[in-house]
Order: C-alpha cells, then sequence, then structure tokens
C-alpha cells in the first residue's frame, strides 16, 4: 500500500492518492519538525555582482574571464536586471513560501566562498565567490545552516575559508562541513527548535563531486569534512561522532555533497552509504547535493534520502549545454518528521524557476515535468510524487 509524506489537503485529494490520513491536532503538530532543504545555493560570481556590494569581478575560467560576463549571458535570454537589487531580490517568491510553511529549521548548501581574497585555487577552473558584505542575502531568507563541504568554498584559498567561516559566524549563521582544523570540520551545526528538539547536521563531502583530495581538514590544516570512500569503516568513524553528540529526540541530518553534476544514475555505493547511515549511525535524513537538476528519492525505514536536491539558486540563466535537465527549474523541500522518533510524516515539494537571477514559482507545465521527472526516477525506490491544483508536490511511498 501507497503511504503519503504528506497531510490531507482535503476529502477529496485523500480519495484521489487512495490513502487515508490521520486527523491532523495541536498535539500532533507540536511532535512534528518541519525542515526546509535546499540544493545548491550558488550565490557568488553572477549573482554576487547584481547585489549592492560586487566582488572584483575577475575570473579564472577558461572561457570566461569576469564574473559580468554571467550577468550580461542572463540578460540577454530574459531581459535585463535591475541592478543593485536588494538583498532580498534572489529569493523571489521563496520567502513567501518559506513564511506560510514556518519551518523550523532552514539548510542550504553553500556553493560559493564568502571572501574578498584573490587568492584562487590555481588549475581548479572555476572559482565562486560573494563579498562579505554581501551576506545579507542569506540572512534575507533566515537561514539557519549553511553546509560548506563542497567543491567550492576552498575556491579562493585557505584566507578565503577563514573569511567564509568569520563572515557566516558573525551574521549568526551556523554552518556545517568545513573549519579551521578537523574537529571543527567534522562538528554539527546544532539548531535548537523551541526547546522541543535539536536538529543535528552533520556535513561531509565526496571527491566523487569534484572536490580535491588536498582540501580534506586535518588536526593541523584547515578544510572540508572529506570521506575517504563509502566504506564500512567510513560509516563506523562517522556513526561513532555521530552518537557522541546525539540526545534522545534530536533529529539527525547527513548533509552530503557527492556525485556528478548531471545524470539521473545514483550509484550501489551511494545507496549503501545511505542505507547503513540510517542503520548504524542513527540518521534521519539524508540531504543530498551536487547534481544541478533534481533526482530520484527514496525513503528507507521511514527515513528520506534526498539523493539530489538540485541547484535552487545559480548564475548558468543563458548557458547552453545539458538542457535536458533542465537545471533552472529547483524544488523547495519541506520534510515534515515525527519529532520523537524521526520518521518521516510528510516531504512536499514546491517547484522553482530561475529567471533574471530570481526564483519563481513554476508554471504548471514546469511543474508537470518535475513531476514526470521525480515518478519516473523513483519507480525504483517505490516513491513517486502526487502534484495538487496548488502545483505542490508531496512524495508517496511503499510502506
Amino acid at each position: 500500500m501507497l503511504a503519503s509524506g504528506a497531510k490531507a489537503d482535503s476529502a477529496t485529494k485523500r480519495h484521489a492518492l487512495g490513502m487515508h490520513h490521520a486527523t491532523t491536532t495541536q498535539s500532533d503538530d507540536a511532535q512534528r519538525i518541519t525542515l526546509f532543504l535546499a540544493g545548491d545555493v550558488m550565490t557568488g560570481r553572477g549573482i554576487d555582482q547584481i547585489l549592492p556590494h560586487p566582488s572584483n569581478p575577475c575570473l579564472y575560467e577558461p572561457y570566461v574571464n569576469s564574473a559580468v560576463g554571467y550577468v550580461d549571458i542572463a540578460e540577454q535570454v530574459n531581459g535585463p536586471i535591475p541592478k543593485p537589487v536588494d538583498f532580498a531580490y534572489i529569493w523571489g517568491d521563496a520567502l513567501q513560501e518559506l513564511e506560510r510553511v514556518q519551518p523550523d529549521a532552514r539548510i542550504i548548501n553553500l556553493e560559493t566562498a564568502v571572501t574578498k581574497s584573490g587568492d584562487y585555487w590555481k588549475g581548479k577552473g572555476i572559482n565562486y565567490r560573494m563579498h562579505p558584505a554581501n551576506i545579507a542575502c542569506i540572512q534575507a531568507a533566515a537561514i539557519d545552516c549553511c553546509v560548506l563541504a563542497n567543491n567550492h568554498v576552498l575556491d579562493w584559498g585557505y584566507p578565503g575559508l577563514e573569511e567564509t567561516l568569520f563572515t557566516l559566524a558573525r551574521a549568526n549563521i551556523n554552518t556545517a562541513g568545513a573549519g579551521r582544523n578537523l574537529t571543527a570540520a567534522i562538528a554539527p551545526a546544532i539548531i535548537d527548535v523551541a526547546g522541543r528538539s535539536r536538529v543535528l547536521v552533520f556535513a561531509l563531502g565526496s571527491e566523487t563531486s569534484g572536490i580535491p583530495r588536498t582540501w580534506a581538514a586535518s588536526e593541523n590544516r584547515a578544510g572540508i569534512n572529506l570521506l575517504k570512500d563509502f566504506s564500512d569503516d567510513t560509516v563506523r568513524k562517522n556513526a561513532t561522532r555521530i552518537q557522541q553528540v546525539k540526545r534522545p529526540h534530536d533529529i539527525v541530518v547527513a548533509s552530503i555533497h557527492w556525485g556528478r553534476n548531471w545524470g539521473y544514475h545514483i550509484p550501489r555505493e551511494q545507496t549503501r552509504f545511505a542505507h547503513q547511515l540510517i542503520d548504524d549511525a542513527g540518521v534521519d535524513v539524508i540531504h543530498g547535493h551536487s547534481s544541478h537538476h533534481a533526482k530520484g528519492i527514496e525513503v528507507y525505514q521511514q527515513r528520506p534520502i534526498v539523493y539530489g536536491c538540485g541547484d535552487f539558486i545559480n548564475d548558468y540563466e543563458g548557458i547552453s549545454g545539458y538542457a535536458e535537465f533542465r537545471a533552472e527549474l529547483g524544488l523547495m523541500y519541506f520534510v515534515t518528521l515525527n519529532a520523537k522518533n524521526g520518521e518521516l510524516v510528510s516531504c512536499q515539494m514546491i517547484p522553482t524557476h530561475i529567471k533574471r537571477f530570481k526564483v519563481h514559482r513554476a508554471v504548471a507545465e514546469d511543474a508537470e515535468w518535475l513531476t514526470d521527472v521525480l515518478n519516473r526516477e523513483g519507480t525504483k525506490f517505490g516513491t513517486g510524487v502526487h502534484l495538487g491544483t496548488d502545483d505542490i508536490l508531496t512524495l508517496t511511498w511503499k510502506g
């Protein structure tokens, strides 16, 4: 029988889905935790150039030597962007959805350095940075945690990482996955939820996403929490770290930057690793990212595994190549869990579309396209999505 991950909007929808839902009470709500999860938020490069305090636009890419070029390309396709925009501009319609849902914790993968550093990582080819004075664009969405275990946080060297950590801390934004040494890099972000529970965010990066091995933190060197591999030994090490921090009723999120940018294939080693983190390490949510488009979702032991969230904010507008993956389309993931046992209660997704470097609610046709993708890619996991009349996607799963 299919079980739905969403509160019923109406008796009609319950009947259409062929499933029943318990009546939600105020007591039920008090026992639930809702997380907002987003994939890559890439506020560097072109996005940074339209904000009030743009960085030096100089780039060291093979084909583009100025970040302004990405703004020009986007404007050629969709028209002028009113520069400078205010700090809330890039979030667009997402702010209204966040206000409507009121999630208990807001977690993104921040895929850029936040720095004035000019010490770019030579030979890497792509270098993202946002000026520290633009950090208010992250604050505008009241983000609780920026995951930093990715392949862009060290784009501007160790001085860039140091300034990124300092800037986010000064802005009272939690970070996970990078630090001034290994102890700091492996430490979780801890988000207190109104005294009812805690959300622990452990951030992990994999070389499969393009992270250089040399970026790994050590006890004597800054860097990121880089996975050695997906082996049993790596699972045990992470299980030990999690159990040293976890308390009863904590919600544990493993936020993992892994895999290629393009393509829907999910390697068996990723699935096995995700399952072991749930079985052996007590993880409740797998928040996967790196792919520039949404990938399939699994529900394992009543825990959600989002293998790839896709990009949420980027400056790819007008760039040719990989058009079949529709990287301009994204999803806002609202994952609701039982605070007592960590089991999935619901997962609703808001389809979005990036235009003029701003998040918009996706039109019905695009929401249908995303629905087809998630249904196709979820088949092997026994999951699917139902598209409501409000163009909100609701996850369904077997169990």
